[in-house]
């Protein structure tokens, strides 16, 4: 099992690379889809989405990151967009983790890791339990070992409404601005049609597998517990330089959450952008990208000082 799918390419003026779709093959005939930014040589850093959100929700962050030297790679995680998805469920956090270290076996070196909520708990699990490093930094956004469960619940419920579909774009715009009511409301729908699959029956749904929330919203609190406890443990194995990235206004991860984490790993930078909920790219992609490239330059450099 190995092998990567390469797709159109969108290229500059000057002819050069802008961006690239590829398949990684993680399992047989088990591939997660990517959208890769910049030239494959220079320092890699994976773009790791929340849970219900696919590789379209970083924004302009991954063709940045590319700007300033780097090669970008945010994928969709196996139940999510157009990776695979699994018929028998297999959405575990160590699946999850076996894609994603999979996934660096293809790359020139160890990346930096950008992992949002699902996709920062899967990169703290993969980085804090492995034998061997498996990357060059970490950055956690806006997720910690712990969280606010009214946090966790409120993004379960907006889950768990729209299961049934919309009859059109404009509906799920809707739906969108009901949950994120701080975010200005787009009047282009064409970033927020790439979330969403048309079906047969004219309805648009959610571009995930329902069978995720269903293990998601059946954990007890005796196992969130041990996950809780799990993720401290990696946590405090971590080696290489962490950054912990909160919304200023998230009600995931608050600030005595945000405090608590600190005291245990006191290794860890953190950093607040302000007016940002949980979804912190999407709330504040300028503020978000800067803060994270900035700490890239100094920890892992990629050679472009501009």
């Amino acid at each position: 099992m190995s092998g990567i799918r390469r797709y159109l390419a969108r290229f500059s003026s000057k002819n050069m690379i802008l961006s690239q779709k590829l398949q990684f093959e993680v399992a047989k005939d088990f591939y997660l889809t990517a959208d890769v930014f910049g030239n494959a040589d220079n320092p890699p850093v994976v773009l790791l989405h929340g849970g219900g959100q696919t590789r379209h929700s970083w924004g302009d962050t991954a063709a940045k990151f590319a700007g300033q030297g780097y090669y970008a790679i945010a994928f969709d995680a196996r139940g999510h967009g157009d990776s695979s998805w699994s018929e028998e469920g297999a959405y575990r956090i160590e699946d999850l983790v076996k894609d994603l270290k999979s996934l660096i076996a293809n790359l020139k070196g160890k990346p930096a890791l950008v992992g949002a909520s699902l996709g920062g708990m899967t990169s703290l699990v993969a980085e804090g339990e492995a034998e061997e490093s498996i990357c060059s930094a970490l950055v956690l956004v806006d997720i910690a070992p712990k969280t606010e469960q009214k946090g966790i619940e409120r993004i379960f419920a907006f889950m768990s409404s729209n299961t049934h579909g919309f009859a059109s774009l404009d509906e799920a715009a809707e739906a969108v601005a009901a949950y994120l009511p701080h975010r200005t409301k787009p009047e282009d729908h064409s970033r927020l049609e790439k979330n969403l699959r048309l079906r047969e029956d004219g309805r648009y749904y959610w571009h995930w597998d329902v069978q995720m929330l269903k293990l998601w919203k059946s954990l007890g609190p005796d196992q969130m517990t041990r996950n809780e406890e799990r993720m401290y443990e990696a946590a405090k194995k971590l080696n290489v330089p962490t950054m912990i990235v909160r919304g200023g206004m998230s009600d995931v991860v608050s600030e005595k959450i945000m405090a608590e984490f600190l005291d245990a790993v006191p290794h860890v930078r953190s950093v607040n952008v302000s007016g940002a909920g949980h979804m912190v790219a999407g709330d504040s992609n300028h503020a978000f990208t800067n803060a994270v490239l900035d700490f890239l330059r100094e920890v892992y450099p990629s050679g472009n000082l501009s």
